[in-house]
C-alpha cells in the first residue's frame, strides 16, 4: 500500500508498519496540544512565587533550553525515522543496557510524577470554583479518587486517536484564548474587575529574598515542565507523510506557538494579578479571569481548566503503565508486571503499580515538589539525549537528514545539566523524590537479574 511500509520484526519476519496518516496540520495540533497542559493552568503561580514579577523571563529561558534539545531529536528522528524514543537513541549511541534501562524508567517516572501534579491541579482552586471552599477539606480525597479513576479508564483501555487529540487540544486552547483576549482587553481597554489595578511594573520585578539570577534559575526549573511534551512527539515519526520534511517545521513551529502563548500568558498573568497571590493559588489562570472578565463564569473556565488537567494526567498514566509493560516483556523488570487482564486485554499489574506510586506522591507532595521532579528527571534525560547525538555521528546513514550543528546538541547539554543540577537551586527534596523513584527501578533491575541472569532487550520496546 501506499501509505505503508514493512518493518523487520524480532525473527526476521517483515510486519507491515505504521500507517502514515498524518499530515502537517494533523502534527502541528499533536505538538501544541501535547505541550500544553497542566503547567500553564496550575503551575504558573508557583513560577511567579520563586522568579517575583518577572513571570515571563523563567518561560524564555525555558523555551531556549527546550528548543536546544528539540533540534536534537529533529536530528536523531531524520537520521532513524522508525517510532522511537530517548531510550532507543541512548541505547544506540552507547550500547549499554543498564543505562537504557535507567533512561527508560525515568521517562516513565516522569509520566507518574506529571499525573500526580495534574491529580493535585484537580483538586485545587479549579475544583473550588465549582463547587465552593466546601470542598477544600476534602481536596485530598478528589485528588486519590480523581487517580483512581484515571486507573479505571487506564485499565478498560482507551483507544488512541489523533483526531481526539485535536478536539482536547481545541478545548485546552480555548481557555487559554480567553484568558489572553480577556486579558488584554482588561489591559489595554481598562475593562476589568474594580478590585484590581493592572501594573505592568511587576514584569520587571524579583523575588528580593534571593539574587535575580538565583530567582530566575530555580523558577526556570520548574518552568521548563511547561515545555516538556515535545519529546513524545518523536513517536509520530513514522506516522508521518514526509517525515524529513514535515516534522521539522511542525515541530519547531509547534514549539514556537506554544511558548508564545506562554509568554503572553505570563506577560499577562504578572500585570493583572499580584505575585504574592499568585504564588499561593494553583488556579492562577482563574484569578485571571476574575480580574479582567468579572461577569465571565467561573465554573464555566473552572470546567475547561480540569479538562486541560485530566487530558494531561491520563496521557501521562497511559505513557507510564505501557513503558512499565514494555520492561516487563523485555525482561529487563520482573515478568509480573508484564500481565494483561484476559478480559480488557490491559496490562492490570502495570497499571496498578503506577498508580500505587501516584498514590503515595499525591498523598505526600505538594504540586509544586511534583512539577520540579518532572522537569529533573527529563532534564537529566535530554542531557544524555544531547551527548548521544554527538557520539552517533560517528554512525552514518545513507539517506539525507537534518543534522544540528555541533553547538546546538553541546549548548544543549549543558544547559540541560545546568538546570538539573543544584546550582540552578534546586531543593534537596527534588534529588531525593527523583532518587526513590529511580531507586525502586534499580531493585526491580536487580531482582531480575538474580532471578534471570544477564538479559538482552530490544531498546524499541522501551519508548513511549
Amino acid at each position: 500500500m501506499a501509505n505503508e511500509t514493512t518493518v523487520n520484526a524480532p525473527g526476521g519476519a517483515h510486519e507491515p508498519g505504521l500507517k502514515k496518516v498524518m499530515g502537517p496540520k494533523l502534527l502541528l495540533f499533536f505538538v501544541v496540544g501535547d505541550i500544553l497542559g497542566t503547567t500553564i493552568y496550575s503551575l504558573t503561580g508557583k513560577v511567579a512565587g520563586k522568579v517575583g514579577g518577572a513571570l515571563w523571563v523563567p518561560f524564555l529561558v525555558a523555551f531556549v533550553v527546550a528548543f536546544l534539545t528539540a533540534f536534537s531529536y529533529l536530528e536523531l528522528v531524520g537520521k532513524y525515522p522508525r517510532a522511537g524514543g530517548a531510550p532507543l537513541y541512548v541505547h544506540k549511541a552507547f550500547g549499554i543496557h543498564f543505562v537504557t534501562f535507567l533512561i527508560a524508567f525515568a521517562v516513565m517516572c516522569s509520566g507518574i510524577t506529571s499525573a500526580s501534579s495534574a491529580a493535585q491541579a484537580f483538586s485545587g482552586d479549579y475544583l473550588t470554583g465549582i463547587f465552593g471552599d466546601g470542598v477544600e477539606p476534602y481536596s485530598w480525597m478528589v485528588a486519590l479518587g480523581f487517580l483512581l479513576l484515571l486507573a479505571a479508564i487506564n485499565f478498560r483501555g482507551v483507544g488512541e486517536s489523533v483526531k481526539m487529540n485535536v478536539v482536547l487540544t481545541c478545548v485546552e486552547l480555548t481557555g487559554l484564548a480567553i484568558v489572553i483576549v480577556f486579558g488584554l482587553i482588561a489591559i489595554f481597554g481598562g475593562s476589568h474587575s474594580a478590585d484590581i489595578a493592572p501594573d505592568p511594573s511587576r514584569l520587571t520585578q524579583f523575588d528580593t529574598d534571593t539574587s535575580p539570577l538565583l530567582a530566575v534559575t530555580s523558577a526556570t526549573a520548574l518552568a521548563f515542565f511547561a515545555m516538556v511534551g515535545f519529546e513524545d512527539s518523536v513517536n509520530m515519526a513514522e506516522e508521518t507523510k514526509e517525515p524529513s520534511k514535515n516534522f521539522p517545521r511542525a515541530l519547531l513551529l509547534g514549539m514556537v506557538i506554544t511558548a508564545t502563548i506562554y509568554l503572553v500568558i505570563a506577560v499577562i498573568t504578572s500585570t493583572l494579578v499580584p505575585t504574592a497571590e499568585l504564588a499561593e493559588s494553583d488556579g492562577p489562570l482563574l484569578l485571571v479571569v476574575k480580574a479582567a472578565a468579572p461577569w465571565f463564569p467561573p465554573i464555566l473556565f473552572s470546567l475547561i481548566a480540569l479538562f486541560a488537567v485530566t487530558n494531561t494526567a491520563l496521557i501521562n498514566m497511559l505513557m507510564a503503565s505501557r513503558l512499565v509493560y514494555g520492561m516487563a516483556n523485555e525482561g529487563v523488570v520482573p515478568s509480573v508486571f508484564g500481565k494483561v487482564h484476559k478480559g480488557r486485554r490491559t496490562p492490570w499489574v502495570s497499571i496498578l503499580f503506577t498508580s500505587i506510586i501516584a498514590v503515595i506522591l499525591v498523598s505526600s507532595l505538594e504540586i509544586s515538589d511534583l512539577g520540579s521532579t518532572t522537569s529533573l528527571l527529563l532534564l537529566v534525560v535530554f542531557a544524555v539525549v544531547n551527548v548521544a547525538v554527538l557520539v552517533l555521528r560517528k554512525d552514518e546513514v545513507e539517506h539525507d537528514h537534518f543534522k544540528a550543528p555541533t553547538w546546538v546538541p553541546v549548548l544543549g547539554a549543558l544547559t540541560c545539566a545546568f538546570f538539573a543540577s543544584p546550582l540552578s537551586g534546586r531543593p534537596a527534596t527534588e534529588y531525593i523524590i527523583a532518587g526513590i523513584l529511580l531507586g525502586i527501578g534499580v531493585i526491580f533491575w536487580l531482582i531480575n537479574y538474580l532471578v534471570k541472569g544477564k538479559t538482552d532487550f530490544q531498546a524499541e520496546s522501551l519508548s513511549k
